[in-house]
């Protein structure tokens, strides 16, 4: 379901692989390239092509094994509620999406049948039909209930030959984690328009960076969430700004910024699909990656400033009130820098240590706990 960037590479590589897919679109000129060419993917300077037939909507197909969502997180529960009747009975629908789109789901499917899966690499559409794989990585698949399914077993199997999968009980320790690379990585490339590679060499795009997943990693202490690293590498509480790095030239500071050209070197080629959504006339994703720092911060007393910036000009952009720039993103910095004093002086290692649930927390809510 969805054949933007993710959801096109995938399904390309599974029919290379041999299973029986239907891929379904509701973008006619997505649907018109496949059917006439297939899947046409990108292998470094050569273009190779998968036969493909996508649909519209799903007709009376019935007895699908799974349903892969791979549209955006705002689509997502009309794809799920599309798919079911199509689906074997107790066939799992599995997120493909960023941010928290499983406790959606699990509100009109049930959480028996809902997979998640951590996408760990990019890919974008540069034409309708046309992918292009932006980095490499894998799967981080689960339960957000925590449930040992054997049915995890077999979608790693299917996914496998795109990226090694590794299967977890913290499924939300592995969905915030990617939610704080996301919101920085999505929302400042879409803010600045351009790949990561060229944003990360400005050291205020990697402080704004750092911000952001300061802001995330304080709202999943608070929230008494448990972060997975990154790729099983990576930990976002080692570039969470404290009091000492209020000092922009401390040797602490400069480790993190350090890290984050790291993670811009091997990212490098990656560019927002939020920015790709606004081109093509869709509204972007804001409201469920930073907008979700916004919303679950402002649950647990965190402050958010830079995130609630990044979400407001994002949706300026889409309404075209802005244009997307560097010169834009620098100005979001220097406009954003009183509210992050006042952050700051709420105490960062305060807030860092306080791992407790606090009281007004939604606990009904499945994306805060399941």
């Amino acid at each position: 379901m969805g054949c933007g960037g993710v959801g096109g590479w995938i399904a390309a590589e599974l029919t290379r692989a041999g299973h029986d897919v239907l891929p379904v679109t509701h973008n006619p000129e997505i649907a018109a390239a496949i059917n006439q060419h297939g899947f046409r993917q990108r292998q470094g300077d050569r273009i190779e092509s998968v036969p493909g037939q996508a649909v519209a909507k799903l007709g009376d197909e019935r007895d699908f094994d799974i349903a892969f969502l791979a549209t955006q997180p705002a689509a997502v529960v009309s794809a799920a509620l599309s798919a079911i009747p199509s689906l074997a009975p107790q066939a799992p629908l599995v997120c493909l999406q960023n941010g928290l789109c499983e406790g959606r789901v699990i509100e009109v499917a049930g959480a028996d049948r809902v997979i998640g899966a951590v996408v760990g690499w990019g890919a974008s559409m540069p034409a309708p039909g046309e992918y292009d794989r932006t980095s490499e990585g894998g799967f981080t698949i689960g339960r957000l209930d925590r449930v040992s399914d054997p049915r995890l077993d077999t979608v790693a199997g299917i996914l496998a030959p795109i990226g090694e999968v590794r299967i977890t009980q913290n499924l939300l320790g592995a969905r915030w984690s990617k939610l704080a690379i996301n919101c920085a990585i999505s929302g400042l490339g879409t803010i600045g328009g351009e790949r990561l590679g060229k944003l990360i060499r400005h050291r205020f795009v990697r402080r704004l960076a750092i911000e952001i997943m300061t802001e995330v990693c304080q709202t999943t202490d608070r929230l008494g969430i448990d972060l997975e690293k990154i790729s099983g590498t990576f930990d976002p509480h080692v570039i969470t700004l404290d009091a000492a790095d209020l000092d922009h030239n401390s040797p602490r500071l400069m480790m993190k910024h350090a890290l984050l050209l790291g993670v811009g070197a091997r990212f490098r080629r990656l560019r927002s699909s939020m920015l790709a959504a606004i081109e093509r006339g869709r509204e972007p994703a804001v409201d469920y990656l930073n907008g979700e720092v916004v919303r679950h911060g402002a649950s647990v007393g965190v402050l958010t400033p830079v995130n609630h910036r990044v979400q407001q000009t994002i949706h300026a952009i889409a309404r075209g009130e802005l244009a997307s720039s560097v010169d834009l993103l620098h100005r979001l910095y220097r406009e954003s820098r009183q509210e992050v004093r006042h952050a700051a002086s709420m105490d960062y290692e305060a807030n860092a240590a306080d791992r407790t649930v606090a009281p007004n927390a939604r606990r009904d809510d499945p994306t805060i706990q399941p």
